[in-house]
């Protein structure tokens, strides 16, 4: 399966052709754009973007509180084009929450490089997200399997270790996870 980047552009429609065409050369195979934070919050709640691209101000909001929402709901790279005036303190602002900054006007050798650093940023937060969710099973894993062994305990009078070796044992003769020895145990005991 052939991956296609995805990529959002916020702006006032005047903006969003060049901008569109930009992200179209850097390799992005579907940009869609919205003008104002809005209709960008329907397209990224029934969409996932590699990167959210706000070129401030909108037509009657900055931009800048919905940088900062994306940033704490999506995993999307951001990246914010700001008025030279107020780019270093926009920068200060938003580097702590993960938001990029470009100042206007645009270089386009330089927003190459924003690109290329926000696909480093994607892809070491796609595997930190990878990790994480493997870590969540184990943990779950680990629970299930203690209270199946809490259970063997309490029904059977195992004493931990027991209980321990048998849901191995369990799991090796029947060629089963530990996880789904211990489900069985889980349906056979708690009632």
């Amino acid at each position: 399966m052939i991956y296609v980047k995805k990529a959002i552009v916020v702006s006032k429609l005047n903006n969003t052709q060049a901008l569109t065409a930009l992200l179209k050369e850097e390799g992005f195979g579907s940009v869609v754009s919205a003008e104002s934070s809005e209709i960008a919050k329907d397209f990224i709640e029934n969409d996932d973007f590699d990167l959210i691209l706000i070129n401030t101000p909108l037509e009657n909001e900055t931009g800048l509180e919905f940088a900062i929402s994306c940033s704490k709901t999506t995993i999307a790279s951001i990246l914010v084009i700001v008025p030279s005036k107020s780019s270093n303190d926009v920068a200060q602002m938003m580097t702590s929450k993960g938001i990029m900054v470009i100042s206007k006007p645009i270089s386009k050798h330089l927003f190459h490089h924003y690109l290329l650093f926000s696909e480093c940023f994607k892809e070491r937060m796609n595997r930190v997200v990878k990790e994480n969710t493997k870590l969540k099973t184990q943990v779950e894993t680990m629970k299930l399997v203690n209270r199946a062994k809490i259970l063997l305990m309490q029904n059977l009078r195992m004493t931990e270790s027991q209980a321990h070796h048998y849901l191995e044992k369990q799991a090796m003769n029947l060629r089963k996870s530990k996880y789904d020895v211990a489900l069985r145990v889980l349906k056979t005991y708690e009632n």
